[in-house]
């Protein structure tokens, strides 16, 4: 029996825990390839944190927003190793503490600390619509934290940044009349080696990937990014050919507001990405009668009668273009556009040729003389 994800290829994103999502999809047979977007660096000068920290143990916060687990480890962490770490947690323990996600809800539980609360969404956007709604309607946000007629107004809040600055969120507090301290653990940063998300981008324009998945939205910034003019050609191919799957709502953002399509599990957990991708991606193959057998089309390999068949680049865009005009006579210039640049009409005749030995069925493939080659469906 072929495995659900043999013959798929599938790019991950991440930096952290890329290994543990590669495992999830190759112990299905996907063939996965590494090319982070992204990289977290501790902040090389800790002196903004120690700042902000001595500042909220001075004069306490009334409202702490965790951001990020890996922000909050690290921020408890550092705490720990500057003799804070005891007074910072009694400090966070008696503010009305709001977890963004299911992250930053662990990290707190994992030092002892109970949220509050936590927006199904996982966005900054509905916790800033609890905080604003729960200080203006005069009900207790807490028991520790009374509502008030004057919304946020004089509410120290502490917000827990995520890598880059939160210009709109920590000025809508503002705004809103509260006094916000903004605490930096770590900043997002390119990758050490930018080879593989370059490689990457051509995987996707050619339509040699068959997914990306991205755990962050500033993931899917760095890739938009980083393809430069090959933009608008990365972004055609995720509308199109290339799935993208995304571990949530938030990080889905960035692509939906290009228009792009997004697979995202109801929980935004690896596990469940990687469950959306073993259910959607088979969801997504072609199955031919062709000359008295079962064709199947996957990402870089054919299914013949169960029996999964790898396939070079170049064999499998011939087998494509056969498949999407089943039984229909294709000329070998339009054979010929699916071949990389510089391919002349010989090159598809050994394109042919070879595919007709990896699919163990010449019969599969008729030559029609002086018109060119069609996939022989029943």
């Amino acid at each position: 029996m072929t495995e659900v994800l043999a013959g798929f290829t599938v790019a991950v994103t991440a930096d952290r825990r890329r290994d543990e999502l590669a495992a999830l999809l190759e112990r299905h047979g996907a063939r996965v390839v590494l090319a982070p977007a992204l990289r977290i660096v501790p902040l090389a000068d800790d002196s903004r944190l120690r700042t902000a920290t001595y500042a909220l143990l001075d004069n306490p916060p009334d409202i702490v927003v965790a951001n990020t687990g890996i922000g909050m480890r690290g921020w408890l962490e550092a705490a720990e190793g500057w003799g804070l770490g005891e007074a910072l947690r009694n400090q966070l323990s008696s503010a009305y503490l709001v977890a963004r996600g299911p992250k930053a809800r662990g990290a707190l539980r994992a030092a002892g600390l109970m949220e509050a609360w936590s927006p199904e969404s996982e966005s900054c956007a509905e916790l800033l619509d609890h905080l604003v709604r729960q200080q203006n309607s005069g009900r207790n946000a807490g028991a520790h934290l009374p509502g008030s007629k004057n919304g946020l107004a004089g509410r120290r809040v502490a917000v827990q940044l995520h890598g880059e600055p939160q210009e709109e969120f920590c000025g809508a507090l503002s705004a809103a009349g509260a006094d916000v301290v903004e605490v930096p653990v770590y900043r997002w940063a390119p990758p050490t080696d930018p080879t593989p998300l370059q490689r990457l981008i051509d995987l996707i324009t050619n339509r040699l990937v068959d997914a990306v998945t991205f755990t962050s939205a500033p993931a899917v910034i760095s890739l938009l990014r980083a393809a430069g003019s090959d933009t608008d050609a990365v972004l055609a191919a995720l509308k199109s050919d290339v799935l993208a799957g995304c571990v949530g709502p938030v990080t889905a953002a960035p692509l939906r507001k290009q228009g792009v399509p997004v697979l995202a599990p109801n929980r935004a957990r690896l596990g469940a990405l990687a469950r959306a991708l073993i259910e959607e991606l088979p969801r997504r193959t072609r199955t031919l009668k062709v000359a008295g057998s079962e064709l199947t089309l996957r990402g870089h390999a054919a299914v013949v009668d169960g029996q999964l068949r790898p396939l070079p680049p170049a064999q499998m865009a011939i087998l494509r273009t056969l498949a999407t005009q089943p039984g229909k006579v294709l000329p070998r210039s339009e054979l010929l556009a699916a071949l990389p640049r510089g391919a002349d009409e010989h090159a598809v005749e050994m394109a042919v040729a070879r595919l007709r030995a990896a699919l163990g069925r010449s019969s599969f493939i008729q030559t029609v003389v002086k018109r060119g080659y069609r996939l022989r469906v029943e």
